[in-house]
């Protein structure tokens, strides 16, 4: 299932442009009564294509985003710990080698995700990298700061400093952080090497077919930018592990994710 359905897709857009949906109509050549209908579940493949440039979203990947779900991943040595957050779920991802177990977030209450991984009969972790400070990425982290690991990440309490070009070998696996702020200030990916296939831990930059909502027009800007610019020179294979909703691969994302279109706003 993904994180967002293709109401949120066009909210954030919305949003993100500070754009009502009347105007949106009205640029669109659609009656408003259809774009509000959209916007509310109502979905028609013909109006995400009339509505998507003036969004600037990908025409297609918007009308076929009713029924997308990227193909399932199983991919060597990673784990996704799906734990709860109210009445949601987020994402905590293990990386378990031979040499090496990485956990990339400790999800949202206390002691989730230590119980997830004692579940999984994961080993001691050797590192612990949190994308970004919001609640739901960090509610574990006391727990493993008890246990005299040190996380890294960004202006998060407890941690160790990490930014955007730092890397950190563990065992036979690099660590390398990215810039990917916007949707929270600020905020890292993870890209790691040495595994079968490139991966990036995105938090909340990217999920499966959407972004994380941004606060303000400038700032979802910001974000649209930051992520294209990482996510520009990556081959299609490389595996993308968001904060929320299933793994993914950027060949799928740039066939399918509305917000990857790289051209300017009709």
């Amino acid at each position: 299932m993904l994180e967002d359905d293709f109401t949120y897709v066009i909210r954030k857009a919305f949003k993100g442009l500070a754009l009502a949906p009347g105007e949106a109509a009205q640029r669109a050549g659609l009656p408003e009564n259809e774009v509000l209908a959209f916007s509310r579940g109502h979905f028609s493949a013909d109006t995400a294509r009339r509505l998507a440039p003036v969004l600037g979203l990908i025409p297609e990947a918007l009308a076929n985003h009713y029924d997308y779900l990227p193909q399932p991943l199983a991919i060597p040595h990673i784990h996704r710990i799906d734990l709860p957050f109210e009445q949601e779920r987020v994402n905590a991802w293990l990386v378990w080698t031979g040499d090496s177990s990485i956990l990339f977030d400790t999800g949202y209450e206390p002691q989730s995700c230590a119980i997830a991984l004692d579940a999984i009969g994961s080993p001691a972790l050797h590192q612990v990298f949190i994308t970004h400070g919001h609640v739901d990425h960090i509610g574990g982290i006391r727990d493993f700061t008890g246990r005299e690991i040190i996380p890294h990440g960004a202006k998060i309490e407890g941690s160790e400093p990490m930014q955007p070009g730092d890397s950190i070998r563990c065992g036979s696996l690099t660590i390398r952080a990215c810039d990917l702020s916007g949707h929270a200030n600020p905020a890292l990916g993870y890209f790691i090497d040495g595994l079968a296939q490139p991966i990036l831990v995105t938090g909340d930059a990217l999920f499966a077919g959407s972004i994380g909502g941004c606060a303000t027009p400038s700032i979802y800007q910001y974000a649209l930018s930051r992520m294209r610019e990482v996510l520009r020179p990556l081959s299609d294979n490389t595996v993308l592990l968001p904060g929320h909703g299933p793994a993914t691969t950027l060949g799928e994302e740039r066939v399918s994710n509305p917000f990857l279109v790289e051209r300017s706003i009709v």
